[in-house]
């Protein structure tokens, strides 16, 4: 292909340096040097087509095999990718089940916090109003037993000051303030027993309130969304 460009070359210079025709555009050339250079563009030319052939060729083969080494990678890309995505679905299936399987385990064990707590809550409270009966009862009883002491105390007292004339009036007034202080002093035991209840019962109010807020806590620590994580302790029980 060089020498062909070369023959073409020469043979432009030889033409635009040849002597002109005068009163015409043609121009006197040497026959033997173009006839020359031409003789070796056409022994140059075919030479020069089949390299150009063979290179062509040889692109076509390099691309047809291009192309088949690019459909293979492809088609290779295509089932990993497939194989990958079949993995990736099947661990991702894995992993639901699982977490799926330890929320119910959590689930279950806060079911069974609960019960337990809610059934300690119960046996506690039941203990509780037994107890606080027991000393109502007790205290109420008590104070029965004091207000008929006073009674009783008052009613001697009375008999006594009144066998004494001088000091009936006395003793009257003696008797009323004996027997207002056993009923002050019955109201005041009554009192005190009420008291006493009622400190019991907000004392339960409270174990209660405790219980609901940890059973509310285990429910929110389940409704926490999967891949999230939480510190938050599941039971906070604080007797």
């Amino acid at each position: 292909m060089y020498r062909v460009f070369e023959a073409l070359d020469e043979l432009v210079t030889i033409v635009e340096e040849a002597r002109g025709v005068p009163m015409t555009s043609s121009c006197v050339v040497p026959r033997g040097d173009v006839l020359e250079l031409l003789d070796d563009v056409r022994d140059a030319l075919p030479q020069e087509v089949d390299d150009a052939q063979d290179v062509l060729d040889k692109r076509d083969e390099l691309i047809d095999k291009a192309r088949a080494e690019s459909d293979a990678m492809v088609n290779g890309a295509r089932a990993e990718a497939d194989t990958t995505l079949t993995e990736a679905t099947e661990e991702a299936q894995r992993m639901l089940e699982d977490a799926r399987a330890r929320a119910e385990q959590i689930m279950a064990d806060a079911h069974a916090e609960a019960e337990r707590m809610i059934a300690a809550g119960q046996a506690e409270y039941q203990n509780l109003v037994e107890r606080s009966r027991a000393e109502s009862e007790r205290m109420i009883e008590a104070g029965r037993a004091g207000y008929e002491r006073a009674i009783e105390d008052g009613r001697h007292e009375q008999a006594r000051l009144v066998s004494q004339t001088e000091v009936v009036q006395a003793a009257h007034a003696e008797s009323a303030r004996i027997v207002d202080e056993a009923h002050a002093e019955a109201d005041r035991q009554r009192a005190d027993c009420d008291a006493y209840v009622d400190g019991k019962l907000a004392e339960f109010s409270e174990l209660l309130s405790t219980t609901l807020r940890t059973v509310d806590s285990g429910r929110n620590h389940l409704r926490t969304p999967p891949g999230m994580s939480s510190r938050t302790p599941l039971y906070d029980f604080q007797p």
